[in-house]
């Protein structure tokens, strides 16, 4: 199969996205915290256990990107996560206590942005770090005080209930462990072929402020060189993370490789490491 391949520099990692065959599961959702749903759920270790279903993966990892991207340090990751914990079960939430809406329930009558901006995962944990950031003296608090310094809760010491489990992701999404995020799909990809790369290499441009892709549509595969091995982990977990709704059948760092067909890290067959790259491969197009 001949695939055409453009090349991105930026933050220092290297994704290849390949097209091949394999199977995939179906999104479901309920608005509600609540146990990983069989077929589409994600384990993450990083001194610590926490269990979550793929919607909640998915905006765990956007939310540290946008972090990450906007300079912040890990206790604001943290915080951030503690606060979507509470607010929405890491949901992206039509509806509130009121206007309330979204992954930090902010409110369109408070300043926070139309109804459609909030709904946006990265513009809500974008205002979220920028209003945290405007606290003096956050980085001192404890989780819960940062958290209530933005949103000024009816319950102002909830948010410290989540502070474990907060550090647990940050942790593994911001790098700091080795094949920490792991999730298991079920056997129909939602995406397949150019419209998966297209999709995944427009996330990883706008979570973590990687260059315009362009015209990536029409490609099959994509590169990001590499800088250090943290960021590259930043990056498999990411896309591990996004796994489920992006079509990723595989992601390869450091000798390691996840595969959606156990939803397991194991050492590459071929014991041949990536050396500074990740590399995950997405499902082709049906023949």
């Amino acid at each position: 199969m001949r695939v055409r391949t453009r090349t991105f520099v930026a933050a220092g990692v290297v994704v290849a996205l390949f097209a091949i065959v394999g199977g995939w599961g179906v999104r479901q959702f309920d608005g509600e915290l609540r146990l990983p749903i069989a077929g589409r759920s994600c384990t993450v270790q990083a001194d610590g256990t926490v269990k979550l279903d793929a919607d909640q993966m998915a905006n765990a990892a956007t939310i540290a990107a946008i972090g990450m991207q906007r300079q912040m340090p890990e206790q604001a990751v943290v915080v951030a996560l503690a606060t979507a914990y509470q607010e929405s079960g890491l949901r992206n939430l039509t509806h509130g206590d009121r206007d309330s809406l979204g992954l930090f329930q902010q409110r369109p009558s408070q300043g926070w942005g139309t109804p459609e901006q909030i709904r946006d995962q990265r513009y809500a944990a974008t205002r979220f770090y920028k209003a945290l950031k405007k606290v003096r003296g956050w980085e001192r608090m404890e989780v819960t005080d940062a958290a209530q310094a933005v949103q000024r809760s009816a319950y102002p010491t909830a948010y410290q209930k989540w502070a474990d489990e907060s550090q647990v992701l940050a942790r593994a999404l911001l790098g700091e462990a080795t094949g920490a995020v792991a999730c298991t799909v079920g056997r129909t990809p939602v995406m397949r072929g150019q419209a998966a790369a297209a999709e995944l290499t427009r996330g990883l441009t706008l979570d973590w402020g990687l260059p315009d892709a362009g015209a990536v549509a029409e490609l099959t595969d994509v590169t990001v060189p590499a800088t250090d091995v943290r960021d590259g982990w930043r990056y498999a977990h990411w896309l591990v993370s996004h796994a489920p709704d992006h079509g990723v059948k595989r992601v390869r760092f450091d000798g390691l490789e996840w595969s959606a067909d156990n939803g397991r890290w194991a050492k590459v067959s071929d014991g041949r490491p990536t050396e500074a790259r990740v590399l995950a491969e997405v499902f082709a197009d049906r023949a």
